[in-house]
């Protein structure tokens, strides 16, 4: 009896004296992953950097684009079929959308053919949409650049492993702790920055089709209304 008391306090000594598991941080567990772990997971930060600024910096281009006064039309048609072009032209300048720059070109080919005309402001909307889609094509590459990144951490966490089971006499847990490490972080951090590149890249996609919508409806009425007779 007396013997299980002693080891009983001896028991409770050792656990008190143990250190406290749980308490490392995020930086710590990556010096744990070793410096192709902190390498590779630090050219991941600068990409999540780099994707959250476009996504703000174009969703908000994007969103002043698609705003336009909803009488913008009805106001280019009332000046031009009371033959008041200059007034026309006056109003697309002011306003600063890309339906207003592809229609401001159509009313200074007005006296051309329609096909003219239509060429001329399908030139301007395909301008317009390259200055929308700016940079969306890094936003892709860093959605696919990213989770890759993540997985070559993988296997050079795993090579680092093995290659210390094969060289290491006792093999435990601590020895392997570096290559597993690596390995989880970079595939998690990767696949995390990957998803939002990739949900951002979406989204602004998204926009970027509502903003050609209402271009391309916009470029429709416009040439509607130059091939109605004149009163």
């Amino acid at each position: 009896m007396l013997e299980n008391i002693i080891l009983l306090f001896q028991t409770t000594d050792i656990v008190r004296d143990a250190p406290e598991e749980g308490t490392q941080s995020l930086f710590d567990i990556l010096v744990s992953g070793g410096p192709i772990a902190l390498i590779i997971v630090s050219l991941q930060l600068i990409m999540s950097f780099i994707a959250f600024y476009i996504f703000i910096e174009r969703f908000l281009t994007i969103k002043k684009a698609s705003q336009m006064d909803e009488s913008f039309m009805n106001n280019i048609r009332f000046n031009v079929q009371s033959g008041n072009i200059q007034g026309a032209k006056s109003l697309c300048q002011a306003t600063d959308s890309p339906v207003a720059r592809m229609v401001e070109k159509g009313l200074m080919r007005i006296g051309k053919p329609l096909r003219d005309i239509d060429a001329a402001i399908e030139n301007v909307g395909n301008l317009e949409i390259f200055k929308l889609e700016k940079n969306l094509s890094s936003l892709a590459s860093i959605a696919g650049a990213s989770p890759m990144l993540g997985f070559l951490g993988t296997v050079t966490g795993m090579i680092m492993a093995f290659y210390k089971m094969a060289s290491e006499q006792n093999v435990t847990p601590s020895v392997l702790a570096g290559g597993i490490y690596q390995a989880l972080l970079t595939t998690a951090f990767g696949l995390v920055v990957g998803i939002f590149a990739l949900v951002a890249y979406n989204v602004l996609v998204a926009n970027v089709d509502k903003v050609v919508f209402k271009m391309e409806r916009s470029t429709t009425e416009f040439m509607d209304l130059l091939q109605e007779p004149t009163h």
